[in-house]
């Protein structure tokens, strides 16, 4: 039996050990791996998403400064009316 055991033995490791010495070293589960293809249902449309944060932002800038402007000119109006009353 042992005969028999040790030409398996060595055609095991020459059959099969150059495969896993050649092989890649699997990456880890927290490390980055790039998708060189991936089907289209799996992909981001980050355009559509970069564009749409893009709008958010100006729309939130220009309502900020549209009532920056009302403030400041009630406050100018205000003052323009205590100035008026001191006089």
């Amino acid at each position: 039996m042992t005969r028999h055991a040790l030409p398996l033995l060595l055609f095991g490791l020459l059959a099969f050990g150059p495969r896993e010495a050649n092989a890649q070293p699997q990456p880890s589960a927290d490390e980055f791996v790039p998708v060189a293809e991936a089907p289209p249902g799996e992909q981001i449309p980050a355009i559509n998403l970069v564009g749409a944060a893009y709008g958010f932002v100006w729309v939130v800038l220009v309502g900020y400064v549209w009532t920056l402007g009302r403030r400041m000119s009630q406050a100018e109006r205000d003052l323009a009316e205590l100035e008026r009353r001191r006089s």
